[in-house]
């Protein structure tokens, strides 16, 4: 079924066609291998070039809708001929899992639905799936200087796998996740229809909110509140290497970043480099605070006097430029570039995640610092908790990583030479920094975050998993949340249509799997 087969292509086109709106003709929005658009589409939104070799499985064939019919069409024709679907909104699954399978598939390429209407009456917003973050941030800036969204720092990120997973960003220990702001959603589900969230009801709305919406149905549009900002906000950078007292700084850091002004967010990034021939680390502290500078460093004279922050390292602007400035681009670029999709060269990479939850002693620290020294490549970043995150349920929404977190773990490692060997080496490194830093994580489980997507912390085997196959994983991200996600995913799509290798499992597809065999 992967290959090319005409008579094949025909049926499933029929059937594509059968099923949609005629007004909205599905031929011109479906690619088959024969068409010159099918590699092009394919590779466009794969942002991780690992999963662009000869050998990694392509789709059967990929629909870009442009309408809700080409999505209802789609679910049942895959159905019809027995093939897995993959949802890809901004193409950022770190392992890949939105474009590609290892059975026969197809992919839903989500990039043509990107419509973002804002009602400043209400202060909501209903954007689709396939916009991306920086898209949305554009809508709302255009339209007021004193809204702004609590979501990711990467412009490119669609909304749809974003908001799905939970959705966090430099705001969030002051309004929380993405999530925590969702109103309403539309979702096309395993039977093809159209449910918003009154006819889906508060189980699959809880369910899509952080629980992962490629497990329930493909998620079309979502409505969101926005939250204020003020018209002025600061930023700064700072950095520290060991040599400028880095290990005092990051160590006082995990003391007070998650406690200080909600308004102030303290990102930590560490890497080792080298400084006049000699291996070093870097901590370079990147900070969003809601207000003015003046009061910024009040706050920090305050709080976190280690640090040394000077009126002369801020930098006062709009909320709307602070997106560009944690975007790496230089002050003064103009907004517009925030709708650009291709805008960076990929890369291979890959990422994983922890929760620290008791600080990490000094000497902690330094063995951290030589490990990485040794390792090189791999780079962590150290976002805090507090405030906000602290006071929501873990229960609220699927995602449960609130109270008794001090900071998240995200290890990075990237790379830009070809072939299997040398990707080989990089997983391992990333891997043996990932191990040497168990003592010092959360335990029992030791968790993870879903949007860092990580197949090496547990996979399903292929047809229907078993809950204690998938609850290896799905601990990891969900806690004790899991458990819930398992019933809706059994209510709402019983025969596990909507499957993966992370996906939740349904009782009732694992049961008549059983009995049939």
């Amino acid at each position: 079924m992967a290959a090319s087969d005409p008579v094949v292509e025909d049926a499933i086109l029929q059937c594509l066609s059968l099923h949609s709106n005629p007004s909205y003709p599905i031929s011109s929005v479906t690619y088959f291998p024969n068409t010159t658009s099918y590699i092009p589409i394919l590779h466009s939104y794969i942002r991780n070039l690992r999963f662009t070799s000869p050998t990694t499985p392509k789709p059967l064939f990929i629909v870009a809708p442009t309408h809700i019919s080409h999505i209802q069409a789609s679910i049942i024709c895959c159905k019809s001929f027995q093939l897995q679907i993959r949802i890809r909104s901004g193409g950022h699954d770190y392992d890949g899992l939105s474009y590609v399978s290892q059975s026969p598939f197809a992919i839903m390429d989500m990039f043509m639905m990107r419509s973002v209407e804002v009602n400043l009456e209400d202060a909501t917003v209903w954007v689709d799936s396939g916009s991306t973050i920086g898209e949305l941030y554009h809508a709302i800036a255009e339209r007021s200087k004193v809204y702004g969204f609590p979501a990711g720092v990467c412009h490119s990120v669609g909304v749809g796998g974003h908001f799905s997973g939970g959705g966090y960003g430099n705001m969030m220990r002051k309004f929380g996740l993405s999530v925590d702001h969702v109103l309403d959603a539309v979702i096309v589900d395993a039977e093809g229809r159209v449910l918003d969230r009154k006819k889906m009801g508060e189980d699959l709305f809880w369910g899509i909110r952080g629980g992962g919406g490629a497990s329930f149905g493909v998620i079309v549009s979502w409505k969101i509140k926005l939250v204020p900002v003020p018209e002025v906000v600061t930023v700064f950078r700072v950095q520290k290497t060991l040599e400028q007292g880095a290990t005092d700084v990051v160590h006082r850091w995990q003391y007070v970043a998650g406690n200080m002004h909600d308004e102030l967010f303290i990102r930590v990034v560490l890497s080792a480099v080298k400084r006049k021939g000699q291996k070093t680390i870097r901590a370079k502290f990147n900070a969003l605070f809601l207000g003015n500078a003046q009061d910024l460093v009040r706050v920090m004279s305050d709080s976190f006097p280690e640090l040394g922050l000077v009126g002369e390292d801020c930098i006062e602007m709009s909320w709307i430029d602070s997106v560009l400035f944690w975007d790496n681009f230089p002050v003064g670029t103009s907004v517009d570039v925030l709708l650009e999709r291709h805008d960076t060269t990929e890369k291979f990479l890959k990422k994983k995640s922890d929760y620290v939850q008791q600080p990490i002693s000094k000497t902690g620290l330094e063995g951290v610092w030589s490990k990485m020294m040794e390792l090189e490549k791999p780079v962590l970043a150290l976002n805090p908790y507090g405030g906000r995150m602290g006071e929501i349920s873990e229960m609220e929404v699927p995602f449960p990583h609130r109270a008794g977190n001090l900071y998240k773990i995200q290890y990075s490692v990237n790379w830009k030479e070809e072939g299997e060997d040398v990707g080989d080496r990089y997983l391992d490194l990333i891997r043996r920094l990932y191990d040497y830093m168990t003592p010092y994580v959360s335990k029992s489980p030791r968790s993870s975050y879903l949007n860092y997507r990580d197949v090496d912390i547990g996979v399903n085997g292929p047809g229907n998993a078993t809950y204690e196959e998938a609850r290896v994983w799905g601990e990891k991200y969900f806690k004790r949340n899991f458990d819930r996600l398992v019933e809706v995913k059994t209510k709402v799509d019983p025969s596990n249509f909507f499957r993966y290798e992370q996906s939740i499992p349904s009782l009732a597809a694992f049961s008549v799997g059983i009995m049939s065999e």
